[in-house]
């Protein structure tokens, strides 16, 4: 794991610099996103593996996929990772790549993980809640884990808020143990 993010960090920082030149962070994000998605489809990403397949094959299989939605930026960054050996980190790239585009913009994704969905209300709560306890724009997503029990855990960058009932039983077996 820390080997991919390791190698992904140099060309997430160069598609960074490259989209603040170009003022285009939206339009990278999209190109980095649908590379990764499509490095990362089971099918491609055995193909990709491969070492009978040549860098030049490998980079043609992602632009032909990508077809127009690639600009020729874009194109010359897969080529470059195909010949660099480097297409299985295109994942890591857009992680990365999102995260400094956060922090230049001020944003911070966060997660709200609750046993039940939550409501639009809740989540508009949540936002607000975030916003004003870390100072930036929360981008939230949602999603249901029946394991919680009840609650919600929300997370943000290194913050972790853990207010489901699994979590508080937890603390209490842990308090109770000690």
């Amino acid at each position: 794991m820390a080997e991919i993010t390791t190698i992904a960090r140099p060309y997430a920082q160069a598609v960074f610099e490259l989209a603040k030149a170009e003022n285009d962070f939206a339009g990278w994000s999209d190109s980095v996103r649908l590379l990764a998605m499509i490095a990362t489809d089971p099918e491609a990403a055995e193909w990709l593996a491969s070492p009978r397949v040549g860098a030049d094959q490998k980079a043609a299989l992602l632009i032909d996929v990508g077809g127009d939605r690639l600009t020729p930026a874009a194109v010359n960054l897969v080529k470059v990772l195909a010949h660099n050996q480097r297409l299985p980190a295109l994942a890591e790239i857009a992680q990365l790549y999102e995260a400094l585009r956060n922090d230049a913009e001020g944003v911070v994704e966060a997660e709200l993980i609750s046993a039940q969905p939550a409501s639009e209300e809740q989540q508009t709560r949540v936002t607000a809640a975030l916003k004003a306890r870390l100072g930036r724009e929360v981008r939230l997503s949602c999603r249901t884990d029946a394991a919680l029990l009840g609650g919600a855990v929300i997370r943000a960058g290194d913050l972790v808020i853990d207010g489901s009932a699994r979590g508080k039983l937890g603390r209490l077996a842990g308090a109770l143990t000690h």
